[in-house]
């Protein structure tokens, strides 16, 4: 959509401004590299700023990812309970960057640039190029769409997961802190004693279990 004359390079037409076939001479292909160009530079900022938004989203799950390998006993709560908020939010800015991505798309197509454009196209049989919304814009959207679902779906098995750590988390401290009897006392020492080399410390709680 960046148009054949496009400076910006990011057209993958059949011919391009310095091709034999290029239908525009003259005048007319100046004003359609005046268009795209122009064109080109109104959409920047929802295509940069959409890269920009997912970056920075990209950026902080991968630093929950990294932050929650290891045994679930292992992870602070606090952790677990800020990927929550975050899966959440998440969400929800998606769905919003979604609505602002289209809502950003449908302004840019009703300017007067994009109407002049599309019939300078339309003159050369190039009917495809017009200001309605686009296959990569919907694509776009899907995928917003896409990632919105994931981080919902994140945010429960992070709730449940918020839950089982928890759980986990009080019992070995009960277990840790329980009083013993005295006539257990010495035999459960000597128990630990034999046992103690046998268990190593850092598995998972599960497969102590």
């Amino acid at each position: 959509m960046s148009g054949f004359t496009s400076v910006g390079g990011l057209a993958t037409g059949s011919f391009s401004l310095n091709s034999a076939i290029n239908p525009f001479q003259g005048t007319e292909l100046q004003e359609v590299r005046d268009l795209d160009m122009q064109y080109s530079q109104m959409r920047a900022p929802g295509v940069y700023g959409g890269v920009a938004f997912s970056l920075v989203v990209g950026v902080i799950t991968l630093f929950f990812l990294i932050g929650g390998a290891k045994p679930l006993y292992r992870i602070p709560i606090k952790l677990l309970v800020f990927e929550f908020f975050f899966d959440v939010l998440g969400c929800m800015g998606y769905i919003v960057a979604v609505g602002l991505y289209l809502h950003f798309v449908i302004q840019v197509n009703a300017t007067d640039v994009c109407k002049k454009r599309e019939r300078l196209y339309s003159r050369q049989g190039y009917t495809w190029m017009n200001c309605y919304v686009q296959g990569s814009d919907a694509a776009v959207a899907l995928f917003g769409i896409i990632t919105a679902i994931l981080y919902f779906v994140g945010s429960i098995l992070c709730a449940l997961t918020v839950r089982l750590a928890k759980a986990i988390q009080r019992d070995m401290y009960l277990e840790q802190n329980q009083p013993e009897p005295e006539g257990r006392s010495h035999n459960r020492k000597q128990s630990d004693h034999i046992h103690c080399c046998d268990i190593d410390p850092n598995l998972p709680v599960s497969t102590l279990v």
